[in-house]
């Protein structure tokens, strides 16, 4: 369940005439607090991907720069802190940037877990070269096999893994998950949401 479902959800079942229990509003800090701290913990160029304003903004980077714990844990406090500011649009915004990042992440990964499974296939049988190159007719078979062999030998002599590095690098190469990688997180930029402005509401 999203931070901002939870949100939602503590605030539909638990709001009375006389406004949010205190229990409401202390789970409703932790879920926002939380959300903070996702924030804080991005990736530098997955955090240029979601949209906030300037204070939250600032607030995250300066957290991404303390190394102290107690100094990372009292802006972390005050991350929580600008992000109770926020309004149901912004946080919503804010999610669903974190949700598409999320996503592309997941993509990648795959592909990568993919690429590694392939390489595995062709150091454990001869076999999973034919099949490679029956598929990709294109390929260098001659490089090919010369990075198998060395990468067997690096394995059998316990040396360090040149080969077995080259290798990913060529199937990477090869299968274009590079270019597929960078086209999923293109289109997942430009399912990011704008951030919505005080004249919109």
């Amino acid at each position: 369940m999203t931070h901002i479902n939870r949100f939602n959800r503590i605030a539909h079942s638990e709001l009375s005439d006389e406004g949010p229990s205190k229990s409401q509003r202390k789970r409703e800090s932790h879920a926002l607090q939380d959300l903070g701290e996702e924030l804080v913990n991005l990736a530098k160029d997955a955090l240029a991907r979601v949209p906030m304003p300037e204070n939250l903004e600032r607030a995250v980077r300066d957290c991404r720069t303390i190394t102290a714990h107690e100094g990372r844990r009292r802006q972390m406090q005050y991350v929580g802190k600008q992000m109770r500011t926020l309004d149901e649009q912004e946080i919503e915004a804010i999610q669903r940037a974190l949700d598409v990042i999320k996503g592309v992440s997941k993509a990648e990964t795959a592909k990568l877990h993919a690429l590694e499974r392939w390489r595995e296939r062709l150091l454990a049988k001869d076999e999973a070269l034919t099949e490679l190159l029956s598929q990709h007719p294109d390929a260098d078979g001659q490089q090919l096999r010369t990075l198998i062999r060395n990468a067997r030998r690096e394995q059998a002599a316990q040396k360090p893994p040149k080969a077995f590095r080259e290798l990913f690098q060529v199937l990477k190469d090869l299968l274009g998950t590079g270019s597929a990688a960078s086209e999923t997180s293109d289109e997942a930029d430009n399912d990011l949401p704008e951030f919505p402005t005080r004249e919109d509401y």
